[in-house]
């Protein structure tokens, strides 16, 4: 049986490091936002940060299909450089929930306003 190579092509390996780098700007952006006291802002960012890596991860997704299918690739540096952006934002993404609640308590024994 003869197996099938898929292609993983730059302009995927760029998308998914650019994707993943801005949901991840979006959550530190959320965090900064919390420390302002400005929750609704910060509950924003969250929702772009996740819209973001829902595209990355769609990337990620479409090779792991492939691969169950029993296609196979070629994984060079980039591609691994690439799946270590999408792992640390999402990281990141479920550390960010327990820092906001964290900064909300924060806020609150400091009186700030929540917005």
């Amino acid at each position: 049986m003869v197996s099938e190579t898929i292609e993983i092509t730059p302009e995927d390996i760029f998308g998914l490091i650019a994707l993943s780098g801005d949901a991840k700007a979006s959550y530190h952006h959320a965090m900064l936002l919390m420390q302002e006291g400005k929750a609704e802002e910060a509950a924003e960012a969250v929702k772009t940060g996740d819209a973001t890596l829902k595209e990355a991860h769609a990337i990620q997704t479409k090779f792991v299909t492939l691969e169950a299918q029993g296609k196979t690739a070629t994984v060079g540096v980039l591609m691994v450089h690439a799946q270590d952006h999408l792992m640390n934002t999402i990281l990141v993404k479920e550390m960010l929930g327990y820092m906001m609640n964290m900064q909300n308590e924060i806020n609150q024994l400091k009186g700030m306003d929540q917005k």
